[in-house]
């Protein structure tokens, strides 16, 4: 694949050059549609005493310029999604350089109930989601999160192979952004299936019929009038009895008009990207699998939003008063368009959802594939069925810029137990949620940062944030005892857990918080658990001699010419070295 800054500069130039030159021939239609303009005018006020031909010039004109406007829409359409592209490649390159934290953060996403959600930087500020997140639409966006939180282990190797196909088709991806990027919904997709299964039609077939029969009726009029072979004034009757007969349902119309037009530009874009997913040829099993819930009575999908919006649109036409009096007038136009758009309603309404969560999902991995695409270094865990939950080799944190990245191999096996002890800011904490986003990222299918992992596929579950509750009247004490009585009622029930814990009963004192944290590991490896717990309690690494499945590790830190250094490298054994008594005097503050 190519290297993702050159792709992302090459992308940015070809898409601002044709954006450019797109505005070049909007200027040109734009000088071309006042002309037709401007020669129509004249030519109606010229044979104004004629006026079967001035009549004749005002259709024709008006045809031509309705042509030109046609086309001028077109285009401006278009330059807007070539200036969108322009925005999506600038953003990439933006956020490679680091420059990502005014985006969505995710940050109402965030549950403390969660198994993991609050412990380990997925939402906020400088978060995982915040880095990765190219979701268009909202329910995109929803899809993304309820992959990042859902602990699943099954069929991994399968969004595996989802998001590696993905990965290789960065224009396809681009562009359908673009085209999602496109519309603001004004309703969301759950309303909008809501409506559509709830609709109960009021148009019999007959009344379609009388509106055909009526319009063949009007044109005979019409034609009649100016041949002079009737009275002009018949074509003023023909239409107060058009408008009488379309004012008898004036009030469903206008409701179902309010509704559908609200969600026409949910279809248009929902058509379009459809319509991408349908002319793709895709070989994962996932991606395919999704490519056929789109067909539908061997009919494309994307055809049928399509047809549904353009329903849509020709009832809006009622909005533009000529086209609602001489519409209905003569063709019964609201009755016609509203009976075409409940008969797709009748045939199509129970497969929309269907279809609708088809685009979600592929706004979704299409931002596991972009990460993947711009982490082409990054591994994808191999997994396996041994005693290895983790093995990995120079596994660092995914957030972490590569230059000041230091990586540490990993080899966990299945219900072993690490005790990580460590000098103040040596990198436990840091560790810790390298090792759960492994864990994370694994289960949803992306790359690692890691050289190469060997992952026996695992669920998380983490104590590391608790807070106190002023409005649940609960103490810190109390809320990380909750806390950790949820992780071993979990870890009873099931013990395919992975447990991360960061120092805890820190609200506690140092004895009781040395003997309560010494029973609870005991209490975890009994139910033979797999998990880290990282402390500043050298006492508790004394449960490595008692107790085989525990491993001892640690951060060092060193003191070198009256100067605190770090390697941030695990190391296995024992840390002998603090640093909290240093850095109060090098701060001066003892």
């Amino acid at each position: 694949m190519q290297h993702p800054s050159e792709f992302y500069k090459s992308q940015l130039e070809t898409h601002q050059n044709r954006s450019k030159a797109l505005f070049q021939k909007l200027s040109l239609m734009s000088f071309l549609r006042l002309g037709i303009f401007v020669v129509t005018g004249f030519g109606i006020y010229f044979f104004f005493t004629k006026w079967q031909l001035a009549l004749a010039i005002g259709i024709i004109g008006t045809a031509v310029f309705l042509f030109l406007l046609s086309k001028y829409t077109d285009l401006k359409l278009e330059r807007a999604r070539y200036k969108r592209l322009v925005k999506i490649n600038q953003e990439e390159l933006n956020i490679a350089s680091g420059d990502f934290h005014n985006r969505a953060d995710g940050l109402d996403y965030q549950n403390p109930k969660h198994f993991y959600s609050l412990d380990i930087d997925l939402f906020g500020v400088g978060s995982f989601f915040q880095f990765i997140n190219r979701t268009t639409i909202k329910e995109g966006t929803q899809k993304l999160v309820t992959n990042l939180l859902a602990n699943d282990i099954t069929n991994i190797q399968l969004r595996q192979n989802a998001i590696k196909e993905l990965a290789q088709k960065p224009q396809w991806r681009q562009n359908y952004s673009a085209v999602a990027q496109g519309v603001s919904i004004e309703h969301s997709a759950a309303s909008i299936v809501q409506y559509l299964k709830e609709y109960k039609p009021f148009l019999s077939k007959q009344w379609f019929v009388a509106t055909i029969a009526f319009s063949l009726l009007s044109i005979s009029v019409l034609a009649l009038a100016i041949t002079e072979i009737i009275p002009i004034a018949y074509m003023g009757y023909w239409l107060l009895l058009g408008l009488g007969l379309t004012g008898r349902f004036l009030k469903p119309i206008n409701d179902v008009s309010l509704r559908t037009s609200k969600a026409k530009d949910t279809f248009r874009q929902y058509a379009q990207l459809l319509n991408a997913i349908e002319n793709t040829d895709f070989s994962s099993e996932l991606l395919k699998k999704q490519q056929e819930k789109i067909q539908y009575e061997g009919k494309k999908a994307s055809t049928i939003f399509s047809e549904f919006s353009k329903y849509i649109d020709a009832l809006d036409n009622r909005n533009n008063l000529i086209s609602a009096i001489f519409g209905n007038g003569y063709f019964l136009w609201d009755i016609r368009q509203t009976y075409k758009i409940e008969q797709w309603i009748n045939s199509y309404a129970f497969k929309v959802e269907d279809w609708f969560e088809v685009v979600t999902f592929f706004d979704a991995f299409n931002t596991l594939g972009n990460y993947a695409f711009n982490h082409q270094a990054f591994s994808f865990p191999e997994i396996v069925e041994h005693k290895h939950t983790i093995l990995a080799k120079d596994l660092g944190h995914p957030l972490l810029k590569v230059e000041k990245r230091i990586d540490s191999d990993l080899d966990l096996q299945q219900e072993q137990f690490f005790i990580i002890t460590g000098a103040n800011m040596a990198g436990k904490s840091t560790f810790l949620r390298t090792v759960a986003l492994h864990i994370v990222m694994a289960n949803v299918g992306l790359p690692v940062c890691a050289k190469e992992s060997k992952y026996k596929p695992i669920k998380l579950i983490t104590s590391m944030r608790t807070t106190d509750s002023l409005t649940d009247d609960s103490s810190y004490f109390f809320s990380e005892l909750t806390r950790l009585k949820f992780v071993v009622d979990t870890i009873e029930k099931d013990n395919n857990y992975f447990i991360i814990l960061d120092e805890i009963l820190k609200g506690t004192n140092s004895t009781d918080k040395a003997i309560g944290s010494r029973k609870f590991v005991e209490k975890l490896v009994k139910l033979n658990a797999t998990g880290i717990i990282a402390t500043h309690d050298l006492s508790l690494t004394e449960i490595e001699n008692e107790l085989e499945p525990v491993k001892n590790y640690y951060f060092d830190a060193q003191i070198v010419n009256d100067e605190l250094f770090f390697d941030y490298k695990l190391k296995q054994g024992v840390c002998q070295n603090m640093n909290a008594s240093f850095l109060l005097k090098k701060m001066e503050i003892i």
